[in-house]
């Protein structure tokens, strides 16, 4: 939000006295419309008493804008609009915000009023300020503005003309206080110096609060016709017409209708979607019908999520989360668990996971439980891609069964482990590949798992807390087709059994 404001006072100084050779528009000199007679003639009355003008004169109003600097596209603005404004009874004033010709003081201040509207005094006021700086702090002024009205009685003008350039959201939020704060007594005009289309569609929104203002741009108003329309639109109302909804009081149905609803014929406002909420003054028409909505006539979304409350099946969603057509966060991947919690996205649809999204492991072996073809495996055991509890490294001779002592590391673990469980009895299951007889496999995976139930033994395991198989090649951990799955093949593992 805050803008290039290091502009110096000779830069500024000779852009404005070069703006006499900018173009046609500022060469041509401005007569203002005469509304006085409209009032006179009692074809309009007043219905504003109180008019505050705030005015940006931040470090970006010493950029140009087709060809001229836009702080004097907003002094000009500011004079016509004086001038153009008839004999009211009423109570003006005229505040900045940026620093502009006074620097190192309040980012905002009062420079006219807030008294009796005074033509020359706000004049002068306009030609003190000769120079932009300072930050753009639009919410400030806005919030100062709730101060000075205070003492106001009767409805009241807000006219704001800035850039609005990389300005955020916090003078939305102050223009919303300021409306909760005066009701239906203010309506917010806001004219946008420039073209930045962020500036233009925050200002809009600004002008929107309160009901009955409007969004203009400064080239809308800037002749003498234009300027006359927007300050009769800000200023005055038919006469005859109480509530200024552009029915004839005499033809008026409904009289004191709120000021900015669409009426009919009649003088009746409309409320097309049957909400409650008065076309015109509603930002949300096409609500379906029962719907709960708020001031505005929008349907409530307490948890943010764009999913109305009526149809929100998970009401509370946390702020920014992503969801679906129902109001639910996503679970891309089925397993119970939101994205937004979720640690392990893609888990296989079936599979068990944890409060994290991630598959258990029961076991603790590194092999999620819905991968894990051996579950129940004891800690600290050697276990394969399976899951399983395979003695990697024990050895045997060619067609032998005796252990060899290379293999003594190996099986001195799975002692180990067994005293760790003394309450767990294994099944030794000896395996080999498809190579030769299958009852002389079968034979010769046996006698090598009673082989390794004879070390384990040796070492002190109870016998009754072991058994042992052959299964020869009729269990294949992986395909024989190659040397590689048959050497997996090959092999001794432990089931336990608890």
């Amino acid at each position: 939000m805050v803008k290039a404001s290091l502009k110096t006072f000779f830069y500024v100084g000779i852009s404005l006295l070069l703006v006499s050779c900018a173009g046609p528009q500022q060469r041509a000199a401005f007569e203002p419309m005469d509304l006085n007679p409209k009032l006179q003639s009692g074809e309009y009355v007043q219905k504003v008493e109180n008019l505050l003008i705030i005015m940006d004169v931040s470090g970006s109003m010493a950029e140009t804008y087709r060809g001229r600097v836009k702080l004097s596209w907003v002094k000009d603005l500011v004079s016509r609009l004086n001038k153009t404004i008839p004999d009211l009874e009423l109570k003006s004033g005229l505040r900045r915000f940026g620093q502009g010709t006074f620097a190192a003081v309040s980012p905002t201040a009062m420079i006219a009023g807030f008294s009796d509207h005074d033509q020359a005094a706000m004049s002068k006021a306009l030609e003190n300020i000769t120079n932009a700086s300072g930050e753009s702090l639009l919410n400030l002024s806005i919030e100062a503005a709730s101060e000075d009205l205070e003492t106001t009685q009767g409805d009241i003008a807000l006219i704001v003309l800035t850039d609005a350039n990389e300005m955020d959201d916090s003078a939305l939020e102050s223009a919303k206080a300021l409306v909760r704060q005066y009701g239906e007594r203010l309506c917010i005009y806001t004219v946008l110096i420039g073209d930045d289309p962020k500036g233009k569609a925050l200002l809009e929104e600004i002008s929107t609060i309160s009901g009955c203002g409007s969004a203009v741009t400064g080239d809308d108003i800037y002749s003498s016709a234009a300027m006359a329309g927007f300050v009769e639109k800000v200023f005055l109302a038919r006469a005859g017409d109480a509530d200024d909804d552009g029915v004839l009081d005499t033809m008026d149905k409904c009289p004191n209708t709120p000021r900015g609803a669409t009426v009919d014929a009649d003088g009746c406002a409309l409320d097309s979607d049957g909400d409650g909420v008065y076309d015109g003054l509603d930002r949300c028409v096409g609500t379906p019908k029962g719907v709960t909505v708020d001031n505005w006539g929008c349907p409530l979304d307490s948890d943010g999520d764009g999913i109305y409350d009526e149809i929100d099946q998970c009401r509370g969603t946390p702020k920014g989360v992503t969801v679906d057509a129902a109001g639910c966060p996503l679970d891309s991947d089925g397993d119970g668990v939101y994205d937004y919690l979720d640690m392990c996205s893609g888990t296989p649809k079936g599979a068990i996971v944890d409060a994290t999204g991630c598959p258990t492991d029961s076991d603790g072996d590194m092999i999620y439980d819905y991968l894990d073809k051996c579950p129940g495996t004891p800690k600290d055991a050697t276990v394969d891609e399976r899951g399983c509890w395979v003695l990697k490294g024990v050895y045997f001779a060619t067609d032998k069964w005796e252990v060899t002592p290379a293999s003594y590391p190996v099986l001195d673990e799975v002692v180990s482990v067994l005293r760790r469980n003394p309450d767990l009895k294994v099944e030794i299951q000896g395996h080999t590949d498809n190579v030769g007889e299958a009852q002389y496999n079968r034979e010769l995976s046996k006698r090598r798992a009673r082989a390794v139930m004879g070390y384990l033994i040796q070492e002190g395991i109870e016998p009754g807390r072991l058994s042992y198989v052959g299964y020869g090649f009729s269990n294949p951990a992986a395909s024989n087709a190659t040397p590689e799955g048959r050497a997996k093949n090959r092999r001794v593992e432990l089931k336990p059994i608890y």
